[in-house]
Order: structure tokens, then sequence, then C-alpha cells
């Protein structure tokens, strides 16, 4: 395995001679490719696994975990293989897992271990997000080691289930894990589960969930040594290093891509869990020579004051989030895609929070405008292959109660803003129902909501008018309104509703920013009204707003309105047949909405992503008909397109 005498780095793996690649990584090109695709597969195969049996709603709906294989301490712990589930995890699973070995010691570890960290200064994410690592010996040699992080439905804390942004510090977020083992030997340590189920809520849940995700460890481990026995030691970490070589190659490749400069922009959340006095911005430089990029964050404003922050290892995976979607998407996403790039990041920012007052939970809201910022900054650089924004906040909803046999219940991101639209590209319209560009989870089937909590989905929708116009236009924003049959207390935590997460490029717009209401039954009973909430805009005016900028009389969206911050009320407290309604940001659009083929725009009136008089204000089109009564019928005015299209580039 040794590289003496030789700057690998400076040689494509392309060019390399059969006797190179052999020196290089101990084998020769095909068993390497077999090997990489070996390792992929298995990651996949763990979370299959566990996705098929798991017992917790966050596991079995979400796809809230991941899985990783990561090489030897005597190689730095590179991480060769990720699984294709949550990208939140991914990046910060390298360093989780190269800090919780070293902490512990990895000449502590043995065959039958199974060693857990779930804090996130030490290994990213937040304290539900539980890191389970198992070693793998062969020979008696310390060679790989296969990971889970995996979503625990609670871990203590002041609010049931965790997910709030209004937590103060790490004492109200819940309970702290350092490295410690789970499993000696292949048997539990008590004391470990005991401190667990001392501290947590469901346990019920929880403990199924740790028996499925150590079985499907073990399952990794016996795959892994199968083609450990088969092609050698020597030829599997060959193998490892390859992995991560192809993707470190890809991304110098894709930064060559770019012209060499200095790129720059900013982006944030709207506030913290105290009060709407301070917005959290964050300031990214980036300076891109050659093959090698610099990303610096320093500028960004200080930690917040409760639980919206992220940590530096949710930072750094943002970064590689945003880098493989505009310009590496095509190979695998490990630790080979970091290696040409340095992030700069103090301490104590909202995206480098410390312990104990920068509390990490809610940090997606704050790792997720790191992806769109970094998408501001390479606009130009990137030309026609720019990217419009997404809907940049998934507005967690949490609740919990009390069934009517005493049953304790909870609910974790199914009934917000979790699922939104993305932003368009040169290649067409976006999605409208998809998860935020740095997630990539399951959406919960609305009968398997109904069927754990006492809550009815009334209605998922598209808002008309939303999506940012372009040539090609960005998705349409998310109504999700939930009827809750029982008393509850919820915490909502939209996070992004100020300004537009979903910027336009290449001369696209942007998407309009979203909010949140609640209707209690005073306000509106969908019982005894016998119909769904309406969709016309005079209902808002009886609603009690959660968040959004909204006119003042009418409290709908507006973006010259008034702002309401989602911890003006930290805890909302509901009665039977209260209705919360949740309109996503909507994704940016991508070039000029004056040269979008008029008979597209008649297609998306018809489809209702447009009205009638959207068309007409935002693309210049005039499409005559009723889209509800007779949407076949919708007809184009071609003269009067011609000339309202003249007119909107003459006032321009």
């Amino acid at each position: 395995m040794t590289t003496a005498h030789h700057d690998w780095d400076t040689i494509s793996l392309k060019d390399l001679t059969d006797e190179q690649f052999q020196q290089r990584y101990s084998t020769d090109r095909f068993t390497a490719s077999v090997l990489g695709s070996r390792m992929r597969y298995v990651v996949q195969h763990m979370c299959t696994g566990l996705l098929a049996n798991a017992f917790s709603m966050i596991l079995r709906d979400w796809y809230d975990f991941a899985a990783t294989i990561s090489g030897p301490p005597e190689m730095n712990y590179p991480m060769s293989s990720v699984s294709n589930s949550l990208t939140l995890f991914l990046g910060t699973m390298d360093d989780g897992l190269r800090n919780t070995v070293e902490e512990y010691g990895p000449e502590n570890l043995r065959q039958g271990d199974v060693l857990i960290c779930n804090d996130p200064y030490r290994a990213g994410n937040h304290v539900n997000d539980v890191l389970f690592i198992r070693p793998i010996f062969s020979e008696g040699r310390l060679v790989s080691f296969v990971t889970l992080r995996a979503h625990q439905l609670d871990m203590g804390g002041v609010v049931p289930a965790g997910f709030s942004g209004t937590k103060r510090n790490v004492y109200e977020n819940g309970l702290v894990i350092g490295p410690m083992l789970l499993y000696r030997d292949d048997e539990p340590v008590d004391s470990t589960f005991n401190l667990i189920f001392d501290n947590a809520r469901f346990c019920a849940l929880l403990l199924p969930d740790i028996k499925t995700i150590y079985q499907n460890l073990k399952l990794g481990e016996s795959l892994l040594l199968d083609s450990i026995n088969r092609y050698g030691i020597d030829a599997y970490l060959g193998a490892t290093r390859y992995s991560c070589d192809v993707s470190a190659d890809a991304m110098r490749e894709g930064l060559r891509s770019l012209p060499d400069g200095v790129y720059e922009a900013e982006e944030g959340i709207d506030c913290d869990g105290i009060d709407d006095s301070i917005e959290y911005r964050l300031k990214c430089k980036i300076t891109k020579v050659g093959g090698k990029a610099e990303i610096d964050f320093s500028g960004s404003s200080e930690q917040a004051r409760t639980s919206i922050n992220a940590s530096v290892l949710d930072t750094k995976t943002a970064v590689g989030v945003a880098l493989k979607f505009l310009i590496d998407p095509h190979t695998p996403f490990n630790s080979g895609s970091y290696r040409d790039i340095d992030i700069v990041l103090p301490a104590g920012t909202f995206l480098s929070a410390t312990p104990p007052d920068g509390a990490v939970f809610i940090y997606w809201e704050a790792s997720d405008p790191v992806v769109v910022a970094i998408f501001r900054a390479l606009e130009k650089a990137l030309g026609r292959r720019a990217v419009g924004g997404d809907y940049g906040s998934l507005s967690i909803h949490n609740a919990n109660g009390v069934g009517p046999d005493g049953t304790p219940w909870v609910t974790t991101a199914q009934c917000g803003g979790e699922h939104g639209p993305w932003g368009a590209t040169q290649e067409g319209d976006a999605d409208s129902y998809t998860a935020i560009y740095s997630a990539n989870n399951l959406d919960p089937a609305t009968e398997a909501i109904e069927s754990d909590i006492p809550v009815v989905i009334l209605r998922k929708g598209y808002v008309p008018d939303t999506g940012g116009a372009g040539t090609n236009r960005g998705g349409a924003g998310v109504m999700k309104d939930s009827l809750w049959l029982s008393d509850a207390e919820h915490w909502s935590s939209p996070l992004h509703t100020k300004r537009s997460s979903g910027i336009g490029v290449n001369g696209g717009v942007a998407g309009r920013a979203g909010g949140v209401w609640v209707f209690s039954p005073d306000q509106y009973d969908v019982g005894k009204e016998k119909d769904l909430l309406p969709l016309d805009a005079g209902i808002y005016a009886r609603s009690t707003p959660v968040a959004g900028v909204l006119d003042p009389q009418s409290k709908t969206l507006d973006p010259e309105g008034e702002y309401h911050y989602f911890a003006e009320t930290p805890t909302w407290h509901t009665k039977p047949n209260a209705v919360f309604r949740y309109i996503t940001n909507a994704g940016g659009g991508w070039g000029d909405p004056i040269e979008r083929d008029p008979e597209r725009v008649k297609r998306d009136v018809r489809d209702e992503y447009i009205t009638v008089e959207g068309a007409y204000r935002d693309y210049g089109v005039v499409v005559t008909g009723d889209p509800v009564s007779d949407p076949e019928g919708l007809v184009v005015d071609q003269e009067a397109t011609e000339l309202r299209r003249a007119e909107m580039a003459g006032t321009r």
C-alpha cells in the first residue's frame, strides 16, 4: 500500500498504467471496481434491511438513517461507500466515526463490538441521530468499519421527540452520549441500554429499533468479510482507497470546469427561538483555482441563542452536497469528494456552534442555506448549468398528546412543510413535491400517519403562481392541511419565511416564500362546516399566524407585510378539530420567463400551476378559457401574447 516517490494526486486515474494501478492499489482495475460496487451494494442492503424491519415512524416512514463503510485507522478512516439515503448524515459520518473511534481508542475495540456516540459536536447532527459503529476484523487485524446513523424517536430533553428551535442549551436538548460500547462480544452492555432507557421516552419502540440496527450492522460485517476472504485484505483496502480516489478525481475535474475566480454570496435564516431581533446571516466566499477551492464562512453571524444551530460537520456536509449537485453529480459521494476543498469556518457561528449554549437540533435550517449560498455564489460561473433554489426549510411540525386509554403518542416531521419543490435547471421544470437538496428522504404515507396518531391529513396540494417564473419553471409551493382530533401540544419550526430560498437563476425569478397558520375550532370548525378548510384568501383573516410575512389585515402572504416568527408562541396548545395549514417556499425559475413556450404556459394553466392572471403577469402569455370547467378548451391568443411580451421587454 506504499505510495513513496509518487505524487499520485497529479496523475488522473484514467492515465495510470496497469502496472501503476497495481502498485498503487494492490489489485487490478477490474477487481477494484468489483469491490467498490460490492461496498455500495452492502450499505444499500443494510438500509433495506433496516427500512423493512424498523418499528418507529421516523425510520419506517421517513428513511431517517444512513449507512457507510470506512477503512482502518492507519488509512485515516477513509469513507469509501455511502448509502442512497439521508444525505444530511453522510458528510458527518466520516469525521463522526474518526472522532468517536479515536476518543474511545481503536486498540480497545474487538470483534463483536458496537460503539455509539450521539454528541453533535463530536459526530454531527443532533442527539436523536445516534451513530452506531461496528469494527470489522480479519485475521486478527482491524480492517474496516460498517456504520449506521439512525434517528431514535426520542432521546429525552424538554420536548418529546426533540424537534424544537426553542431549546436554549445542551441540557434542555436531550441525552448526550460520548463514545461508549452498546455491545461487547455481541452481548448487550446493560449499563448503556439503561442509560438510554432511563432518559428517553417511547423505549418500547427504541428497543426493537436498536436491535434491528444491530442485526443490520452484523449483516454488513458478514457481507464485507465474504469479499475480504475472497479477494484478500490488500485488495479490499486498495479498493477502499480507489473508491475515494475516483470521487476525488471527479470533484477535481468538476472544479476545473469552473472559471478561476472569487465568488461571494450571503444567505441566512429568519431568527432564533427567543425573538426576531437577530437575523442570522452566513457569508460565503469561494476562491477557486484550477482543481482546488477554498470556501470561507468568516464573518457569519455568531451562534444562535436557541437550538437552531448547525455543527461544523453539518456545514461540511452542506458544502459537499452543493458542489456534488452542481459540478459532480455522477460519481459516489465519499471522503474523496472533499480532498481538494478547504473549508474555513471559525468556531462559535450559527454554522459551527459550540456547547453548552450553542445548542444544535434543527441543524438543517442553518446548514441548508449553505447550499443556497453556494448556488448563488456560483451562478455566473456555472452559466447555463446554474440551478434554482429549493424550498429551503423543512418547517418541521412536532406534536404530542395522550390517547383516550392513556397511551402517549408523538409525531415528528409528518404534518408540516417537510416536503416541497426544487428549483428549475436548463433541463426543464422542477419537481414540486420532494425533499430539500440536502435530505433525500421518503414522504410518510397518509394512511400510516393517520393510523399512528389522532390526525387527518385534509389536503396536500400545489399553490398556483408560487413557483419561480422562467423559461423553465420552479416547483410550486406545497399546501398541507392537518386536522387534529384530540388535545395536543405542537412545536412548529419554519425558519426561512422572510425571504425566498427558491432563488431564480440565469434570468429566472425567485419562488414565493411560504407561511404557516393555525385555525382553532372557533375560527373554523371542519366538523360543523362539513367541508375542508377553504382555499380562498378570505379564510386567512380568521386564522392565527404561526410564521410568514403577512398582510396585517387579511393575514395572507404579502412580501411587503409584517413578519411573524415561529416562536412568537413557543408551544401551541390546541383543542380537538384544530387545523394547521403549511405553505412551503416555492422553487426558483431558470431562464427568462418571456422565452417560455406559450404552449407550455397554457399547459401549466390547465394543470393549475399558474392562473390565467399569472400567465399574463409573469410570462406575458394571454390564455383564454376556464381551466376549471373546461381545462382542455384553453387557447393561447398569439397576437395578444406578442403584444404583451413586447411590452414586458420594453419595460426592462
